[in-house]
């Protein structure tokens, strides 16, 4: 071939790409004015396949404005590439199948960069490149990489991978021997590392973070030779994260930030250590943070954020010349800021949080010229704030809240910090004011993120005049009174906000039309005094709280402007009338729908009980809502909790509820609903709590002739079982009590409240009234180890079954109002969690059994009003009973009665596991309904600890 031949051949393609390029390139003006090259909104130009001597195409950064990828007839003739890149392209779809066809690839970039943004430990944003999330999917990973063999490197950050299961990593180590670098961030992945990744023994680097992982983290993977990253942060890993990787020789990263179950202790390190970033903040990792970590010469990020740290912080971190981050928190640490900090001259981000220390902060952190973050939060420090800290110029992050800060801080001092962004003072000690000049125009940072929540702040801050840029503004928990100032609604105008909480303050009256003329996603005015129709941010919101308050309707048309909420909560206003039907064309998008302690009247709207493929929360308790409940639940239902207690609902329980298989808790009390036992709701596999009290059931539990189509009544999950105050009849079945499993053995794989958590980190804590100790209470934070049983006032009749001695889990236990006969079981003595025994007006007979006195937790005991004869147990405990606890039962003797037995005798002798009698009144909560995680309730504990004398 001719040498003009020969560059024709290879001049040809390159041209003739060129040519396809610039088909579609195009110029855009972006919002500053400056142009932006893109892609224009068309599919890949088909004669790109046409290309076939391309070894290189990289067609990253460009926006394809989520057209989809062609599947069939495309890349799979480009039979030369070895290198594909198309990171932060913004194409939509599957990954095509034809890219797993060319068999010399070595480079495959399908990855959409992101980053996050955090304002504080409880506020973050993500931000990333393309249209929406996870748009571009790759459903089965084995078959895309089986031909890839020659791989090297594969970056597939944000690609969706759910459908893939636990598959994906064998497929990984299977078809990609050679692979060096492996980057998975934000894949949905799960499962654990499989063993067959043991054989990836050519891998650089591991990017795995932000996605679903369990298990251990393999110990084979510090037999990687060449491992320089091991990026595993934000997953769910467990067990012990084993000492020998930090010891790798080569490894330079390591980051398993935010796998809060991986334990495990920091080593002696050597000074032939590679690392330059060492991140372990939430973790469970536990121990004192050794000296030898002065011989990690190279670090230049250091993050040993875990509450188990302990000790004095060593002083051989002074010697960290290069060092960019340090990031410290341990519950146990002592001490306080060491006087060394100021020797790091080379931190941009310093932190200490979550953590023990104490004391005043040195004068010398102003010496740290270079800081752009400065984070002091929940320890102890004290002592006023160092105005050394206003010589920070470069400070953009100043975060000093939950601590125990004393004096007044005047917000315009921070005008000094021109850079300054981020700013949290709460939950000091601190008085927070405007300052001099606060009304006039001055040069003033540029501030979007602003946390001035239990400030003692008694009147609106004339400083937000100025902060025009303000994305979020918390004001939460002070004495502002009155209206919000017109103003500020006009200074906000059009703006974005992440948080506006305005909440537990004294406000009358939103200051501004309902119509609110701005984005907000987050909005929360709870606990105030505000009148008159619901304000609604008319640009869209993710989560609306609005409870506590004195509001009386709902803005018109307000659907309209829900498209995007999740949460909307309105409890203990004074709204009134229908629920506007209106609401049925948000609630495919609504998560949780809190209309509770209200006046509203009329029927349900149907939507609220069919279409649940969003919904997962619903509470219309106390409301006078009447009418029956829509039957037509669809299956796909997410309902988790569902409270429509305190009505005036009549007719019966919708069996279409089993399509809601996730549903945890069920509150239908104090109303006026006519069914029989709910056998079938034995197939609802999470339900936790069940109450039906004061309603008009009737029938037998577990009666022969309701029981079809497979139902076994069998709640293997029941905690709490309220059927009080029914029609309920004949005998309480031996086999039923034997089928409530979760009574019998506690689960500690779960969280320790019943909540839901939703939107903004924030949680929904599941609230019951129940009948407990013989009265009704209302329980605002239902522990799950919380275990009751209410039968009372129904017409039950036979004896009380010998297999509720097997429900070891037991608090409270109410079957009074009864005909039960017979014997009290002695059975019940193996209750050792009992604090509540109710068995008063029945009929039951023969003595009290002697092996209730050894129930050292039993506070409450009922047996009045029986048939009981003999002495009455004589044990430490039953001496805390007063009469009322056995009225009405006239063959019973000794005290606390007046009446004396004919044969005197000893005390009973009783059996005790140790010398100490424990008597305590658990979990005696008092509320007004749902709570939220940052509302206060009340929880009272009386224990009384004394010694038993034999």
């Amino acid at each position: 071939m001719s040498s003009t031949k020969r560059d024709a051949h290879y001049i040809m393609p390159l041209l003739t790409a060129l040519l396809i390029l610039l088909q579609v390139h195009a110029t855009t003006k972006t919002d500053d004015g400056h142009t932006s090259s893109s892609i224009a909104p068309v599919r890949i130009n088909p004669a790109l396949f046409r290309l076939t001597s391309l070894k290189h195409l990289n067609l990253s950064s460009n926006n394809f404005n989520m057209s989809k990828f062609p599947v069939m007839n495309g890349f799979e003739k480009l039979t030369e590439l070895t290198h594909l890149g198309l990171a932060d392209t913004n194409i939509a779809g599957m990954v095509p199948v034809s890219i797993g066809r060319l068999t010399n690839l070595m480079y495959l970039d399908l990855s959409t960069s992101f980053s996050i943004v955090y304002y504080d430990n409880e506020n973050s944003v993500m931000q990333y490149t393309s249209d929406s999330f996870w748009q571009l999917s790759a459903p089965n990973m084995e078959t895309l990489l089986a031909n890839l063999t020659n791989l090297e490197e594969l970056h597939m950050g944000m690609v969706d991978m759910s459908k893939n299961g636990e598959q994906w990593c064998d497929g990984i180590a299977k078809f990609t021997p050679k692979l060096q670098v492996l980057s998975l961030p934000w894949c949905s992945l799960t499962g654990p590392i499989c063993a067959s990744f043991s054989a990836m023994e050519s891998l650089t680097m591991i990017e795995l973070q932000y996605n679903h992982l369990t298990g251990l983290v393999p110990e084979f993977l510090a037999t990687f030779s060449n491992l320089t990253v091991l990026e595993l942060s934000r997953n769910y890993f467990e067990g012990l994260f084993s000492p020998i990787i930090f010891q790798h020789k080569k490894l330079r990263t390591i980051n398993i930030i935010d796998n809060p179950w991986l334990s495990g202790n920091l080593p002696d390190f050597s000074q032939d250590s590679r690392l330059e970033n060492l991140l372990i903040s939430l973790t469970n990792f536990t121990g004192k943070i050794p000296s030898s970590i002065g011989n990690l010469k190279s670090l230049r990020k250091l993050d040993l954020g875990a509450s188990g740290f302990s000790g004095m912080l060593p002083s051989s971190l002074a010697t960290f010349k290069y060092l960019d981050l340090l990031q410290v928190s341990g519950l146990q640490l002592e001490g306080s800021i060491p006087s060394w900090i100021s020797n790091l001259t080379s931190l941009t981000v310093l932190q200490f949080s979550d953590c023990g220390l104490s004391g005043q902060l040195p004068s010398s952190i102003g010496n740290l010229k270079g800081l752009n973050k400065l984070a002091l939060y929940n320890c102890k420090f004290s002592g006023k704030v160092p105005p050394h800290i206003l010589n920070l110029t470069r400070l953009q992050t100043l975060l000093l809240h939950s601590n125990n800060f004393p004096g007044t801080v005047e917000i315009t001092s921070f005008s000094k910090l021109e850079n300054l962004s981020v700013l949290n003072l709460s939950d000091n000690k601190l008085v927070v004011v405007d300052g001099e000049n606060s009304s006039l125009v001055f040069p003033f940072p540029k501030i979007e993120f602003l946390r001035l929540a239990s400030c003692n702040i008694s009147t609106f801050p004339n400083t937000l005049k100025h902060l025009n840029e303000l994305t979020s503004l918390d004001l939460s928990c002070n004495q502002i009174q009155g209206a919000i100032p017109q103003w500020a609604w006009e200074t906000w105008k059009g703006l974005y906000f992440i948080l506006l909480n305005m909440s537990h303050n004294n406000f009358t009256s939103l200051g501004a039309d309902p119509l609110l003329p701005l984005h907000i996603e987050y909005f929360d005015l709870s606990f105030n005094s505000i009148e008159g129709p619901i304000p609604i941010p008319q640009e869209g919101s993710s989560m609306l709280d609005y409870s506590s308050n004195q509001f009386s309707s709902m803005p018109l048309h307000y659907s309209t402007y829900l498209g995007e909420t999740l949460v909307f909560r309105a409890s203990k206003n004074k709204l009134s009338g229908n629920i506007p039907s209106s609401i049925c064309t948000t609630v495919r998008t609504l998560q949780l729908i809190d209309l509770s302690y209200n006046n509203f009247s009329g029927p349900i709207p149907s939507c609220l009980m069919e279409d649940l493929t969003a919904l997962q929360v619903l509470s219309l308790k106390e409301n006078k809502l009447v009418g029956k409940l829509p039957d037509s639940i669809k299956e796909g239902c997410v309902l988790e909790a569902l409270d429509l207690s305190g009505n005036l609902i009549e007719g019966k329980t919708p069996r279409s509820l089993v399509a809601c298989k996730n549903l945890e808790f069920l509150d239908i009390g104090s109303n006026q609903i006519s069914d029989t036992f709910p056998c079938w709701m034995s197939e609802l596999p999470k339900l936790q709590v069940l109450v039906l009290k004061s309603n008009k059931f009737t029938g037998q539990v577990m009666d022969p002739s309701y029981m079809f189509g497979g139902d076994t009544c069998e709640f293997t999950e029941l905690r709490i079982a309220d059927m009080a105050s029914n029609n309920f009849n004949g005998t309480l079945p031996e086999a039923w009590f034997k089928m409530l499993k979760s009574m019998m053995a506690r689960s500690d794989n779960e969280t320790l409240v019943m909540e839901n958590q939703y939107y903004h980190g924030q949680t929904y804590q599941f609230t019951a009234t129940v009948t407990y100790k013989g009265n009704s209470m209302t329980i605002s934070k239902i522990l799950r180890t919380l275990v009751l049983i209410g039968f009372s006032n129904n017409a039950f009749h036979g004896t009380i079954p010998k297999t509720i001695g097997e429900l070891i889990l037991l608090h409270g236990l109410n079957m009074s109002h009864n005909a039960l006969t017979g014997p009290i079981p002695p059975q019940l003595g193996r209750l050792n969690q009992l604090e509540s025994l109710d068995l008063s007006s029945n009929k039951l007979s023969g003595e009290i059994p002697n092996e209730l006195a050894s129930l050292n937790f039993l506070s409450t005991l009922n047996l009045s009003y029986n048939v009981l004869v003999g002495r009455i147990p004589d044990s430490f405990q039953f001496s805390t009973f007063s009469n009322s606890s056995f009225l009405g039962n006239t063959g019973l003797c000794g005290p606390p009665l007046s009446r004396q037995c004919d044969n005197p005798k000893g005390p009973t002798e009783m059996p005790y596991t140790s010398e100490k009698s424990i008597d305590v009144v658990l979990l005696l909560f008092t509320a007004l309904g749902f709570g939220i995680s940052f509302a206060m309730t009340i929880l009272i504990v009386w224990g009384s600890h004394m010694r038993k004398q034999h």
